[in-house]
């Protein structure tokens, strides 16, 4: 087993703005053979790990820094340990701005060097995520700065929604669910933006969370957003202590489905991707992706008629060496 891998809701209504598009690229949506047989019915993966900077964080962050740029900020700051910063660090690079990432010193060596390769000024503060975000935070308040928020901004969620504009064109007819993986929520937000444009209200959302990184789950068990002591899982890309206010809500009205896995699921759909597909993706992603091989599916979408979407949402912080790590550690 552990060789294998060396060997292998508030809804808004947005136009989008005719400008959109220029950093982050359409990804392909891909049927999957093997998902499709085991589950029963067409999956198509939507292949985010394919964006430039390596996640789908480019769509929104992109689009957010874009917009900062035309409104004449010189400086785009950061708090991140991974994909959210090196969207950041991308967009900045590409529109000829500054950029200043406040990350945390737990973030692995091998994003940091990514970080800099990207041009962005490093700054290692904080033990995790949200004292790195306080120091950043505050940083942005000088002239011509932006601040962009790892998932909790509006026009970040109009940018990752143009994932679901492309689905509506590459995918044969009307999904039976879309399924994602859930940290803070920024994915999903844009998710069910990009349903509501396109009419497909009714589509449910399977919001994949790993057991230690579950605030979306236990949100919902509250009542309200919750925050989480701690992160204890694998997947740091899903490391937000409180889910978005707006996915809470919104999952009140829509439907919007929550699925825990265990980092032992998500470690192995991961392994099973790259075996199956030829992609390496982060444990992140592979929450999304487990309970399909898993047969974790709500109830409410196994009735549904149509195909499965899968979000790949990505991640760069993944080498073949760390997922052999990942499945001696999660192995039973």
């Amino acid at each position: 087993m552990v060789s294998r891998v060396s060997q292998a809701v508030l809804i808004i209504t947005v136009q989008l703005p005719a400008a959109m598009g220029k950093l982050h690229v359409e990804t392909p949506a891909i049927l999957s053979p093997s998902l499709t047989k085991l589950c029963g019915r067409e999956v198509y993966l939507k292949l985010e790990n394919l964006q430039p900077s390596g996640s789908f964080k480019l769509r929104g962050i992109g689009h957010l820094c874009e917009e900062a740029r035309a409104a004449g900020c010189t400086e785009v700051v950061s708090s991140s340990g991974g994909n959210a910063g090196l969207a950041a660090a991308y967009a900045a690079r590409s529109l000829q701005m500054s950029c200043t990432v406040f990350t945390p010193r737990s973030t692995p060596a091998m994003v940091v060097d990514k970080l800099r390769a990207e041009g962005a000024d490093v700054q290692i503060v904080g033990k995790n995520w949200n004292e790195a975000n306080e120091v950043a935070v505050e940083r942005a308040k000088r002239p011509g700065c932006c601040f962009v928020h790892p998932y909790e901004h509006p026009t970040t969620w109009t940018g990752h929604s143009t994932l679901v504009t492309e689905l509506q064109r590459q995918l044969p007819e009307r999904p039976a669910a879309v399924l994602l993986s859930v940290g803070g929520g920024g994915l999903a937000n844009g998710v069910i933006e990009g349903l509501h444009r396109v009419g497909w209200d009714d589509v449910p959302v399977v919001a994949a969370e790993t057991q230690g990184a579950d605030c979306f789950s236990k949100a919902l068990e509250a009542g309200k957003p919750v925050s989480l002591p701690d992160i204890t899982s694998l997947a740091k890309s899903l490391g937000a202590l409180q889910v978005s206010s707006r996915l809470f809500e919104s999952a009140q009205t829509r439907p919007v489905l929550s699925v825990v896995v265990s980092d032992r699921q998500a470690v192995e759909a991961c392994t099973r991707l790259a075996e199956e597909h030829r992609l390496l993706v982060e444990p992140a992603c592979g929450a999304a992706l487990a309970p399909l091989y898993y047969g974790l599916l709500p109830a409410g979408v196994s009735a549904r008629p149509g195909p499965l979407a899968v979000v790949v949402c990505g991640g760069s912080g993944v080498t073949p060496q760390m997922l052999i790590q990942w499945q001696q550690m999660t192995a039973v």
